[in-house]
């Protein structure tokens, strides 16, 4: 009998659940036989607004150079970055959205016989990056839903060398304050990275905002990401970064693949960097849709998670539903949202991204129908 070739892979490989993004337009469209302009995506926390115009203008500006290898330091977008956060560029790291640069984290400080710890309900990329160098997880049970940032510093040991917290939490929505992060610096050995995730931080509240990465400054084990794939409305194009000390940051780029930046994405970072007042809009109209949705929520008398991002995770299993047939539904109905049992540990629930106003519309009038069905 010949040997199946996957055994070639190490069994801590071979165990991993990809991750499951969320459901394409054109795939639902294709399944229930409908239109995809019909259809409502609120599965993946994309901006509903799309991208500004100064962006468009960037991107369509470059497409002529599209032929030549990306700048593969970034340098300008490097040189923006630096100029916003006041940081030295060798404090950048520049990744394929915010998720390739984690796994720039777990690829140069994990591997077999050292260990992580994250919070339940976490982010599931912060498990995939570690069990797929071969790492131990830690995971530290949530506190109403958020992270535990007391028991998180007690259950790191000899073996752990980072530590994930995501700031706002996805898909939990919760936010640790900047006192309570700074906090858990002190109490981490300075041994250990501390990475902290700020995927949604352009959707907090202005009094809630802070510059975590100053940080770094006293605390050189702190790792800082952000990403343009939300607020930006990047996300196609896959372009986000980490502040971090610039040692920390040598050993980032010594694992990063050349040209993990494309040319269009740094193009078009570097031009919405210039485009604040399209994010300003952004989260205003984030926060009317957020309180939209809270209201529609309650109408139904489903509870939800109170979020700090642009989504929010709905609970949704009642009267003997479970969320998944909630979710099968909603797909017949035309909406897409994001379940969350499985690894993130939340099977009666589903998350939902905010929308236009319509959009959102159509998905409570979708979740109306779907748990009085």
């Amino acid at each position: 009998m010949m040997m199946d070739p996957c055994e070639l892979s190490p069994s801590y490989v071979r165990s991993i659940a990809p991750y499951q993004p969320g459901k394409p337009i054109s795939e639902l469209a294709r399944e229930m036989g409908l239109e995809e302009a019909a259809i409502v995506k609120l599965a993946s926390n994309e901006n509903p607004r799309g991208i500004g115009p100064r962006t468009r203008a960037a991107i369509e500006a470059a497409i002529g150079q599209i032929a030549r290898y990306p700048d593969g330091n970034g340098f300008e977008l490097k040189q923006k970055l630096s100029k916003r956060y006041g940081v030295d560029m060798g404090s950048i790291v520049l990744g394929n959205g915010s998720n390739d640069v984690l796994e720039l984290v777990a690829s140069a400080f994990l591997g077999p016989g050292r260990a992580s710890v994250f919070s339940q309900h976490c982010f599931a990329v912060y498990p995939l990056a570690t069990q797929s160098r071969g790492a131990r997880a830690i995971v530290v049970p949530a506190k109403n839903y958020a992270h535990d940032l007391e028991a998180m510093a007690m259950a790191i040991d000899d073996e752990t060398y980072v530590v994930w917290i995501a700031n706002p939490n996805n898909p939990t929505g919760t936010f640790a304050r900047h006192a309570d992060i700074e906090a858990f610096l002190k109490r981490a050995p300075e041994r250990v990275l501390v990475v902290v995730d700020e995927a949604y931080n352009e959707y907090l509240a202005p009094e809630l905002r802070s510059d975590s990465f100053k940080l770094i400054k006293r605390h050189p084990n702190l790792v800082v990401t952000r990403t343009f794939s939300k607020a930006y409305g990047l996300a196609g194009l896959r372009v986000g970064y980490a502040l971090a000390h610039p040692s920390v940051a040598d050993v980032m780029n010594r694992v990063r693949q050349p040209f993990n930046v494309n040319s269009m994405a740094l193009v078009a970072a570097v031009a919405a960097l210039d485009d604040m007042e399209f994010v300003a809009r952004s989260y205003a109209e984030n926060l009317q849709g957020m309180r939209q949705i809270e209201a529609g929520a309650k109408r139904l008398g489903l509870d939800y998670i109170p979020s700090h991002g642009n989504f929010i995770t709905v609970r949704v299993a009642a009267g003997g539903q479970s969320a998944a047939e909630v979710y099968k539904k909603l797909l017949k109905r035309g909406v897409i949202v994001r379940p969350v049992g499985g690894g993130y540990g939340l099977p009666e629930h589903l998350r939902v991204t905010i929308g236009t106003a319509a959009e959102n519309d159509k998905f409570l009038a979708a979740l109306a129908a779907s748990i009085r069905e």
